[in-house]
C-alpha cells in the first residue's frame, strides 16, 4: 500500500470533524432551512416508522420469551414485566432505533445527497453563494435526530405491548404483576440514558450520511459504493456508542 493510500483514512477522519464542526456552527447560525428541516422530517420518520414498528415487537418478545424461560424454572414469573421493561428501554429501543436509522434514513440521505453532489448541484450552490451545509446537511442532521427520538419511544412502546400480551396470553403470567414488575429494573434514569443513546445515535447517523454523500466522486457506482459504505460507517459507529454508553449509563444509573 503507498503512502497515499495511508493517508486517505486520516484525511478522511479529518473532513468528517471539519463537517460536524461546521454543521454544529451552522445550528446556531441563521438563517435556518425551516421547510427543508419539516421536509425531511417527514421523509425520515415515513421511511422508519414500518421497519421500526416491524422489528421492536420480535426483537422484545424473543428476548422476553427466552428470560421467561429461565424466570418460570425458578418459579419467578412475576419478575417478567421488570425484564420486559429492561429489554425494551435500555437494549431494543435503542438497537432497533440505531438499525433502522442507519438502514433506511441514513442510505437515503447519502443516496440524495450523492446525486445533487455528481449532478453538480451542490457547486452549484457554492457558486451563487448558498451554503450547502446550511441549506441540506443541518436539516437532514436534526432531523435524523429528532426522529431517532421519536422512534425510540415508538419501540420501547410496542415492544413493551407486545411483551404484555406475549407474557400474558401466551406464558400465562398475572397481568398485575407483568404491571407491577416494569418498574422494579427501570426507571427515569435509564430512560434518560437511552434517550441519550437514541440522540447520539441520530446524529451520528445524519453526520455519516451527510459527509459520505457530500464527498461522492466519479458517477452513479460512486454513489451505490457511498451508500453502502453508509450502511457499514453507520453500524459501526452506533454500535460502538451503544458500547460506551451503555457503560457510561451503568455507573451514572445502576
Amino acid at each position: 500500500m503507498t503512502g497515499i493510500a495511508w493517508t486517505r483514512p486520516a484525511f478522511a477522519v479529518g473532513d468528517f470533524v471539519v463537517l460536524a464542526g461546521e454543521t454544529f456552527a451552522a445550528m446556531v447560525r441563521p438563517p435556518f432551512a425551516w421547510r427543508e428541516l419539516l421536509d425531511q422530517i417527514w421523509f425520515v420518520a415515513r421511511v422508519s416508522i414500518v421497519p421500526t414498528v416491524v422489528l421492536s415487537i420480535p426483537y422484545t418478545v424473543l428476548i422476553v420469551f427466552t428470560l421467561n424461560i429461565v424466570l418460570l424454572e425458578v418459579g419467578a414469573g412475576d419478575l417478567s414485566g421488570a425484564g420486559a421493561a429492561l429489554a425494551s428501554v435500555t437494549q431494543v429501543g435503542p438497537v432497533v432505533t440505531a438499525i433502522v436509522v442507519s438502514g433506511a434514513a441514513a442510505t437515503a440521505m447519502c443516496a440524495d445527497l450523492g446525486a445533487r453532489t455528481i449532478r453538480e448541484e451542490i457547486d452549484a450552490m457554492k457558486v451563487i453563494g448558498v451554503n450547502p451545509v446550511q441549506a441540506l446537511v443541518v436539516p437532514r442532521v436534526i432531523a435524523a435526530t429528532f426522529v431517532a427520538l421519536m422512534l425510540y419511544s415508538v419501540v420501547a412502546v410496542v415492544g413493551l405491548t407486545g411483551s404484555y400480551v406475549f407474557v400474558v396470553y401466551v406464558q400465562h403470567v398475572t397481568p398485575g404483576a407483568f404491571v407491577a414488575g416494569l418498574t422494579l429494573l427501570t426507571g427515569l434514569p435509564q430512560v434518560v440514558v437511552s434517550l441519550v443513546k437514541a440522540l447520539l445515535f441520530g446524529l451520528s447517523a445524519g453526520l455519516i450520511a451527510c459527509y459520505k454523500g457530500l464527498s461522492v466522486g466519479g458517477g452513479p457506482t460512486a454513489v451505490g459504493n457511498a451508500v453502502n459504505e453508509t450502511v457499514v460507517f453507520a453500524f459501526m459507529a452506533l454500535f460502538f456508542i451503544n458500547i460506551l454508553a451503555t457503560a457510561f449509563g451503568v455507573k451514572v444509573a445502576p
